[in-house]
């Protein structure tokens, strides 16, 4: 019978002193960081507004403020009610909510590899090997012959930890914390284009109840025009010709009247799936459109990178692309790798704590890619061109920003000039066709000038409606352009909720005040967290 024999050399014990320099050179290396340091984007900025009206009021300080449910400057009771709704049940900013919570469980996951691992492992083995001299299986399938029966008992505990020396877990945690700004800046990007969406669409619908409401005096009006062409066929001083326009025209304000409804159903489901209802059980009541936009002082063109979600989080996005390079270059240095494990380990169970049952080992490890076949310089190459084209996305937004703001203001503009001319050629229109009229029932006109009086004033009236509701439409539209009440502040105040976070507070404004004559010098977007995500080339 033969033996195995096993022999191992016990290791001197370690040196407290070698262990703490090499954990002092360790933490030094670790403040080195490879790769570029981010910097936001440069872009041209422009300074003022082209479409802004003459007298425009610029934002004072005090306006830059966090100005939270933004919609209550209109004074609508029952849009502030939709907008608290949708506030809580708006599926979309769930949707956003939820990926943000995501982004800061992935901040959290990448600072972890700061600290190391700890593992613990218990075990317990009884082994049978067949008996060196030969053995037979029996009818109920034990063996012949015996053979030797061994136990195994081990419970050891493991550690590893790799030092960050070259600023790869430093870089990965700095590009997690901007995708989680990032994400803060989409979910206010996601509540603020629903919020801005409900308020265009309750002043749409609002606008279709005027132009109801007008369609309904009109067949009012066609219907007496209509009895007053009959009575006069009555009296034999109107053709029959005169009726059957009248009856026209009066079915066909009917039939306007009846499709304007359309219209208002569709929006008013709208609305309902903006505040997360089914649109089967909401319902509206109607209320024509009586409200004028309020004076939105609108901030300098600077103020606009501030303000917007989605340019923050572009630019959020291009910040944590950044940190990536950083992460690809790192993979061109030597890594190094700190292990230890210890336990006990026996034969016999109750021999498993003691002093003789005792190991343990400890050792770094150093490992360096010698070849690749080129996967380091890719991967590399394709992190600079993610930057690059981050980039451009970014000022991409900045562009189509401006553009947005810059085309709610001409629609302002235009608007009200428009609606002083229409206002009045509704007046005109209106007396035309009391002229017309008169002259009519006096016998000195045929109806098709009544009909072409009626007509022309009905559009005068519907075109002055449906102007009145797309200023409205625009105003809501330029808040919502401007940032609405968000600053990039919030992004680091989000907590994850459909609702927004609470208003900063006053003394957290800007206190340089806004001038007219030029464009202010742009913050940096979070100082704070920028100053986190600062690592210096070594």
């Amino acid at each position: 019978m033969q033996s195995d024999f096993t022999f191992r050399r016990r290791a001197p014990a370690p040196r407290a002193i070698p262990i703490a320099v090499a954990a002092a050179l360790c933490a030094m290396l670790a403040g080195c960081a490879v790769g570029p340091d981010y910097k936001r984007p440069t872009t041209d900025i422009p300074a003022s507004y082209k479409e802004a009206a003459e007298g425009w009021k610029v934002a004072q300080p005090a306006d830059q403020l966090d100005r939270g449910p933004w919609w209550t400057i209109y004074n609508d009771p029952q849009l502030n009610a939709l907008e608290d709704r949708l506030n809580t049940s708006n599926q979309t900013i769930a949707q956003f909510a939820a990926a943000y919570r995501q982004a800061r469980a992935l901040v959290a996951e990448a600072r972890s590899a700061y600290f190391p691992v700890l593992t613990l492992n218990g075990s317990g083995e009884r082994q049978q090997s067949p008996s060196r001299s030969g053995g037979f299986v029996t009818g109920t399938g034990s063996v012949g012959s015996s053979g030797s029966i061994t136990n195994s008992f081990r419970l050891s505990a493991d550690a590893t930890w790799e030092p960050d020396l070259w600023g790869q877990v430093s870089r990965t945690v700095a590009a997690e914390k901007a995708g989680q700004q990032g994400a803060a800046a989409d979910l206010a990007n996601a509540r603020l284009s629903a919020q801005g969406t409900l308020a265009q669409t309750y002043f749409t619908v609002r606008s279709l109840d005027a132009q109801q409401k007008l369609l309904d005096d009109t067949v009012v009006s066609f219907e007496k025009s209509l009895q007053l062409t009959q009575n006069r066929y009555a009296q034999g001083v109107a053709a029959r010709s005169d009726v059957i326009q009248a009856q026209t025209q009066l079915q066909s304000a009917q039939a306007a009247a009846i499709d304007n409804g359309v219209a208002r159903a569709q929006n008013e489901h709208a609305i309902a799936v903006l505040i997360g209802e089914p649109a089967s059980t909401f319902s509206l009541p109607p209320a024509p459109l009586d409200a004028t936009p309020p004076d939105v002082p609108a901030q300098l063109p600077s103020a606009l990178l501030e303000r917007r979600p989605d340019i923050a989080s572009a630019e959020r996005k291009a910040a944590a692309a950044n940190e990536q390079i950083g992460v690809a270059i790192a993979a061109y240095f030597p890594t190094l790798t700190f292990s230890a494990s210890g336990g006990f380990e026996s034969s016999v169970f109750s021999q498993l704590l003691t002093a003789p049952s005792r190991f343990w080992t400890v050792g770094p490890q150093l490992a360096a890619t010698v070849f690749d076949f080129g996967l380091r310089s890719a991967q590399t190459d394709a992190a600079r061109a993610t930057y690059d084209q981050n980039v451009a996305t970014y000022r991409q937004t900045v562009l189509a920003a401006f553009q947005d703001v810059e085309d709610n203001l001409a629609s302002l503009r235009i608007l009200g000039k428009e609606i002083v001319v229409q206002q009045q050629a509704v007046q005109s229109a209106q007396q035309a066709l009391d002229i017309v009229t008169n002259q009519y029932k006096s016998g000195t006109v045929d109806y098709l000038n009544v009909l072409t009086a009626q007509t022309t004033a009905f559009n005068a009236q519907q075109k002055l409606a449906s102007i009145e509701g797309q200023r409205m439409v625009s105003s809501a539209g330029l808040v919502k352009a401007l940032g609405g009440g968000w600053d990039v502040a919030q992004m680091d105040r989000e907590d994850g909720g459909v609702a927004a976070p609470a208003p900063a507070a006053a003394a957290s404004a800007p206190q340089a005040a806004a001038t007219p004559g030029g464009a202010k010098p742009v913050q940096p977007l979070a100082q704070k967290a920028a100053a986190a995500h600062a690592v210096h080339d070594d």
